[in-house]
Parts: structure tokens; C-alpha cells; sequence
């Protein structure tokens, strides 16, 4: 019995962007792979290596100045690559849907939910206006938004991450497509929302026979889901074939650095605590905050009576989904609000009882490092002048010691010199993060809050950066808390982890102990969502 026909075929397919200063930058070289019926495709490789512009080329919104310069693109044998946008309007929700990765910034905030998902409805189908907001309701249900009525009349900023992408989710599957193109679509959620959001596209594939091209930097994700894997480096072909023999038995050098780089799900995968008596640096005790939504309704409980501690010269992750209470949290230990109840002592100060003058200074001992290195910068600044710029904000400090500072933490972060008369546009996200830490260490800090500040980088970039935080907190005795939904990373960074739920604390302790015998429901399920266990990954 023949092979069923490929839904997409990409046959020697080379794409180049305009650049100022070599006419035209080839970014991916006869690239070719195809997609069965049904069948996922991953396609791995780290910042740069052309996997979003890959995905861009077969749905023809390649950014400006992106061109295909040779190559087919072939969607159930007809050739679409020489398609005008007019035409390829046609096919978009149809044929080929796209979920992106960042939901907040792929939604109109002022537009309602359920006349978003309707839109593709409007444009490709025949039904009459109240089928259609049947449709959206019906389609926000099939993809778990809980009382899809109600969320259909919301407004993208009034649901969480998850759910915002389940509403991508739902406008992709809105016309049953014969392919579906997931662009790093789970990477920024926390594991649970993952694996049911995968679940559905594994779900959608089952019953449609939807073909599915993952691009993806999360090899534990590739491991589980994928049927082919294929390894991009610098826009060529490092190595492809069954996920399994790939994962397992990686030919190229490069691939087995990959799968070297990404954090392991190993049970017995943790980081050595550290031995000996020390002081706490950090106690929080029955941290309560609350906010006001409206005044219809009682306050919103975001945190409830947590509370932990941190010993000096160590790592504290907080880890939970999203809405669980890590990032109010973190911005209560940065001194960016005031709890409503409890205490929060950090190197001896209750940061609680602070204000003015008093609360400014204290912020020179706590830093906070963001999780998007792309707008966490000020891209209108140098790097040198985003690096110093804490300097000038705390007191008087001479040019030249200003700038003996910025290069001696330049250094320290391991960037060259050199990238200090440019602009964060000018950096790759590894650099830019790199930047972010070195702005937040040049005050000499004790504590240094980290919210998420891996979770955007793909395997290789996070390894570095992972490296150069554990490298930093041996030489200078800092102490981090680490706010992440990655639990492989937590096994790898931390010390210690407090695990939050809907704004309790629920379990916390030594990595080792929580993971490897976690004693609450919400734990067992945290871990049991970590990607990369059904399949092949080392």
C-alpha cells in the first residue's frame, strides 16, 4: 500500500533577507523536508538557525526585505511559493493556519475575544452571523476555555496567558486545516497549560488527520510529540529522521550539543545543595496581597499566606502556573509593592515597612532581572549607557569610575567590549540578556530576583546564561530567587523550591526531596507534565 501524499513539501528551499551591507544575507539553504497526513514535525535548533523563517516562508509572511530566492513550497502538490498575497489570503485559516508564539502581542486588545475567533469564520466560510457566534462559542469550548459564552465577550487583557492561547488555538482549528504550523506556540507557558494545549493539537491531528510543523527550541517537547525531528544550524540541515533514532542516536556533532544544552528531565538530575550552616538572607512570612478588580466584587487574594526562606549564597525557585501568585511575589521581595499583610526580611530590613527615601536605597541590595530580554532594555540607549545608568541613579559617580565599572562588568558576563556603542536591537536575545545582568549587578547587589529569565531562550543561549548566573553566584555570594514555570531548569539552578497554587504555598523544601517525593497533589501533577519523558530524550 502507497505512502498517503505529503501535505507540505519544501524541495531545495533558500531564503534571504536585505542587508545594508552585503546586498542580501542568506539565512536558509536548500532546505528540504515534507509532512504526511497527520503526521508532526519538529524542527530544532537554536536563535538564528532559521526555523521561524521557515515557518514564515510557508504561510508567505516572511517579514520586509525576506525573499525566497530558490526552492518550492508545495501544499498537497500545488507549488504556493510564487503566490501573490491576494492569493495566499485564500488558503491563510483554511489550508494553513499559524499559532505564534506570543498571544498577548498576536490578539487586538481592543477587540473582543469571540469577534477575533470569528473573523476567520467571516472571511472563509458561508454561514449566516448567528451560526458564526454559535461557531466561536462552540470552538472556545472544543479547546477547554472554560464558560466559553462569557470569555467570548472579553477582552484579551481579562484572560490568563493560557487561555489567551487557546483563543490562537481555536481561530487556527476554526476551518479544520490540512496543516497547522505551532511557532514555539507552548514555550512561554507553564507545563501544565503545555501538555493540555499539546494534548489538544495531538487530539486535532487524531480526528482531522491535521499535518503539524512544530518549530520549537524545547527538545523535551520535540521528544514527546514529534514523529520527525529536523536540526537547523545557521539555515542548513544538521541532521533529520525519526525523533526516536534522532534523540537517541544523534549523528552530528551539533545535535549532540543540543540535546548536551537542554535541561535534563532525569529523575536523578539535581543540582548538589550546598553543605554547612548559613544565614538566612530572605524570610517571608504569611505574605498576603490583594487587588481590586472591581467594586462589585471582594478583593482578588493573588498571594495567601505564603511563606519561605533563603539561605545566603543560594538559589530559591518559585514555581507554579500561571495566576498561582510567583511574579506578585517576586515584585513584593523587589520592593515594587507593599503586601497587604506579613513580613518580608531581606538581609536584615523588612522591606514591608519601608518607604521614600529609605525604600530607593534598600533597592540597591535586591535587583530584578526580567524575563524578555527584547523589552526589558530601553532600545533607545547604549548598551554602555543601560549598563551605567543605576550609577547615575544613586548618587554621584565619577565618568571614570562610571566607566571602569561598565567594562569591569562587560567582563564579567563574558561580552566583548565592543558591543558597547551599539543598541539592544543589535544583540542576539543571549547577549541582551547578558546585558540585563549586568545592569542588574553593577550596584553590587546581595539578592537578585530572576522572573523567567530563561524561559524565552532556546536550549543553547539558556545554557550559557544558566552557566554564567551559577558561575556569578559562586564568585560574588549571591543569592537568587528564581520565579519559572521550567521544572527541568529548576533541577538544574536551584537550591530550594517553594511550589504555588492559586496563591497558596503548597510544598516547598530541598529540590531533590520535592521532586523526587513530592508530597502534594499539584506537585505530583507539575512533574508529571514535564516534557521530554515519553519518547527518547537523554
Amino acid at each position: 500500500m502507497s505512502a498517503p501524499s505529503p501535505v507540505l513539501e519544501l524541495d531545495q528551499l533558500s531564503i534571504s533577507y536585505a542587508d545594508t551591507t552585503l546586498g542580501r544575507r542568506r539565512v536558509v539553504h536548500e532546505l528540504s523536508l515534507s509532512i504526511g497526513p497527520g503526521e508532526v514535525v519538529a524542527l530544532v535548533g537554536e536563535s538564528g538557525s532559521g526555523k521561524s523563517t521557515t515557518a514564515q516562508a510557508v504561510i508567505g509572511l516572511l517579514p520586509e526585505g525576506g525573499r525566497i530566492d530558490a526552492g518550492r513550497i508545495r501544499l498537497n502538490g500545488t507549488d504556493i511559493s510564487g503566490w501573490s498575497q491576494k492569493r495566499l489570503e485564500t488558503i491563510r485559516g483554511a489550508k494553513i493556519s499559524l499559532i505564534p508564539q506570543d498571544p498577548t502581542s498576536s490578539l487586538n486588545p481592543v477587540k473582543t475575544i469571540g469577534a477575533q475567533v470569528e473573523e476567520v469564520l467571516k472571511l472563509h466560510g458561508t454561514l449566516d452571523r448567528a451560526a458564526r457566534k454559535q461557531r466561536v462559542v462552540d470552538l472556545l469550548d472544543r479547546v477547554g476555555i472554560p464558560q466559553p459564552e462569557l470569555r467570548a465577550k472579553q477582552y484579551p487583557h481579562e484572560l490568563s496567558g493560557g487561555m489567551k492561547q487557546r483563543v490562537l488555538i481555536a481561530t487556527a482549528i476554526a476551518l479544520q486545516p490540512q496543516l497547522i504550523i505551532a511557532d514555539e506556540a507552548t514555550s512561554a507557558l507553564d507545563v501544565t497549560v503545555q501538555r493540555r494545549i499539546l494534548d489538544l493539537i495531538d487530539d486535532l491531528r487524531s480526528e482531522f488527520g491535521t499535518a503539524v510543523l512544530f518549530v520549537t527550541h524545547d527538545l523535551g517537547v520535540a521528544a514527546d510529540r514529534a514523529d520527525k525531528v529536523v536540526v537547523l544550524r545557521s539555515g542548513r540541515i544538521q541532521e533529520e529522521g525519526p525523533t526516536r533514532e534522532v534523540l537517541s542516536n544523534p549523528e552530528s556533532e551539533y545535535t549532540r550539543q543540543l540535546l548536551a544544552d537542554a535541561p535534563s528531565s532525569a529523575p536523578d538530575s539535581f543540582r548538589a545543595a550546598p553543605a554547612g550552616p548559613a544565614e538566612d538572607v530572605i524570610r517571608v512570612q504569611d505574605l498576603v496581597q490583594e487587588f481590586t478588580l472591581s467594586r462589585k466584587q471582594p478583593p482578588f487574594r493573588a498571594v495567601d499566606g505564603v511563606g519561605f526562606t533563603v539561605r545566603r549564597g543560594t538559589t530559591h525557585a518559585i514555581v507554579g502556573e500561571s495566576g498561582s501568585g510567583k511574579t506578585t511575589t517576586a515584585r513584593i521581595l523587589s520592593g515594587f509593592q507593599k503586601p497587604r499583610s506579613g513580613s518580608v526580611v531581606i538581609d536584615g530590613t523588612d522591606v514591608s515597612a519601608l518607604t521614600g527615601e529609605e525604600l530607593r536605597l534598600f533597592r540597591k541590595k535586591v535587583q530584578l532581572v526580567y524575563q524578555n530580554p527584547f523589552t526589558s532594555l530601553d532600545p533607545r540607549q547604549t548598551i554602555r549607557r543601560i549598563i551605567e545608568e543605576p550609577l547615575l541613579n544613586f548618587g554621584p559617580v565619577a565618568k571614570a569610575a562610571r566607566e571602569a565599572r561598565v567594562r569591569e562588568l562587560v567582563a564579567l558576563v563574558s561580552l566583548p567590549e565592543n558591543l558597547l556603542q551599539r543598541h539592544p536591537r543589535e544583540l542576539s536575545g543571549g547577549q541582551r540578556q547578558r546585558v540585563a545582568i549586568a545592569r542588574a549587578l553593577v550596584l553590587d547587589p546581595q539578592v537578585i530576583v530572576l522572573d523567567e529569565a530563561v524561559s524565552a531562550l532556546d536550549v543553547t543561549v539558556q545554557a550559557q546564561i544558566l552557566s554564567l548566573l551559577d558561575e556569578l553566584q559562586r564568585e560574588l555570594g549571591l543569592s537568587y530567587v528564581f520565579i519559572t514555570h521550567d521544572l527541568a531548569v529548576v533541577r538544574q539552578i536551584a537550591d530550594t523550591v517553594s511550589v504555588m497554587s492559586s496563591g497558596r504555598h503548597v510544598e516547598s523544601g530541598k529540590v531533590a526531596d520535592v521532586f523526587g517525593r513530592p508530597q502534594h497533589e499539584y506537585t505530583k501533577e507539575l512533574i508529571a507534565a514535564i516534557p521530554g519523558k515519553r519518547k527518547a530524550l537523554p
